[in-house]
């Protein structure tokens, strides 16, 4: 009876140690000695800066527009792992075709192919224009990239008291529909804890749990013959003149301030 009582563990959850052990023996048998990810989302809200989260140390620059996918590596409890930050895409007006050939690129920077793509979503006012957004530029890497794909929702402070599946379900069937098209699958981070902290090793873990369930990486040769030429004429969202996803101004953490830079912003 005693090696069956209730324990807490390091994240506050109580749990039995029979359970704890069959979670460890599902996270030992997902386990992948390498990951690659590739960072997908806005200029600004928060892309680069989860990029920089998951090294460790600031590897992605934040201080003006990224044009150029960068490529950074380290080691995170025993994974080696590959990062690939991309150029972000532009909230309120056409995104430069040079930056949609680039952003198809990050993908092979990772060779044989990412194990995940991160959609990075700032939590805030999501609209019609923010979902339009995301399926021209997700759709460049062809249909089978949402198989691949995990929501990581930033700056989810703002939310306070305010729970993360209250906020989806409040921001309406826009959102809703980004979560079905990667099987409901996200993750909240917090990007202003820096170094080593166990959100990134649960991340990585769901990286696992994805890649064993929907099978091994997106491979971007398989897909190149899905995919159509990019047309500048076909955007979506390009009578749109509102800003996308953003952070809601009266948060109190300051990051209207942050809206003020926004053209220095890689994000």
């Amino acid at each position: 009876m005693e090696a069956n009582r209730p324990v807490q563990t390091a994240g506050g959850d109580v749990t039995r140690p029979e359970e704890e052990a069959r979670k460890t023996a599902a996270r030992a048998a997902h386990h992948l000695p390498e990951v690659r990810l590739v960072v997908l989302g806005w200029r600004w809200p928060g892309k680069s800066l989860t990029g920089n989260t998951i090294l460790g140390r600031e590897e992605f620059r934040l201080e003006r527009a990224a044009e150029f996918c960068v490529k950074r590596q380290t080691e995170v409890q025993g994974r080696h792992v590959t990062v690939v930050d991309t150029p972000g895409w532009f909230s309120a007006q056409d995104t430069p075709s040079s930056y949609k050939q680039e952003l198809v690129r990050g993908a092979s920077l990772c060779p044989p192919g990412p194990h995940a793509f991160l959609l990075v979503i700032p939590v805030g006012m999501f609209t019609e224009v923010d979902r339009a957004r995301i399926e021209e530029h997700v759709s460049l890497f062809g249909e089978h990239v949402w198989k691949h794909t995990i929501v990581v929702f930033s700056w989810a402070e703002v939310l306070r008291t305010i729970s993360i599946e209250r906020y989806i379900r409040r921001e309406g069937k826009e959102l809703q529909w980004v979560l079905e098209k990667c099987k409901r699958r996200y993750f909240v981070i917090n990007n202003c804890i820096f170094g080593e902290h166990p959100q990134v090793g649960r991340l990585l873990e769901r990286v696992e749990k994805m890649v064993a369930e929907d099978g091994s990486y997106y491979n971007p040769e398989e897909v190149e013959k899905e995919k159509k030429p990019l047309d500048e004429n076909q955007n979506p969202a390009r009578e749109a003149r509102e800003l996308g996803a953003r952070p809601k101004q009266n948060s109190g953490l300051g990051l209207s301030k942050a809206m003020e830079v926004e053209p220095l912003s890689s994000e």
